[in-house]
């Protein structure tokens, strides 16, 4: 689970566009969103993007994308239950 969630924490970084961040910048519990990177809904529309690209999921109802968004905790949780690739 470590390995995803590097992985997934280099295509949050790729994906929202945060030069000036590194993975280690990243702690796996901490919110993606508002308090935490700051990100904002066109960050997850891209990376919701490079999800589907990379990992075959689909993300097409906004409440489980919130839930599955809240950390990287939860993104990784996430992937691993229903990923494709």
């Amino acid at each position: 689970m470590d390995e995803l969630k590097l992985e997934l924490k280099k295509l949050v970084i790729k994906a929202a566009n945060l030069e000036d961040v590194t993975p280690a910048d990243i702690a796996d519990a901490d919110p993606l969103f508002v308090e935490g990177l700051g990100l904002d809904s066109i960050d997850a529309l891209e990376i919701t993007v490079a999800l589907e690209a990379s990992y075959g999921i689909s993300l097409t109802d906004s409440d489980t994308a919130k839930a599955a968004f809240a950390s990287i905790d939860t993104l990784a949780a996430f992937v691993a239950q229903h990923r494709k690739k």
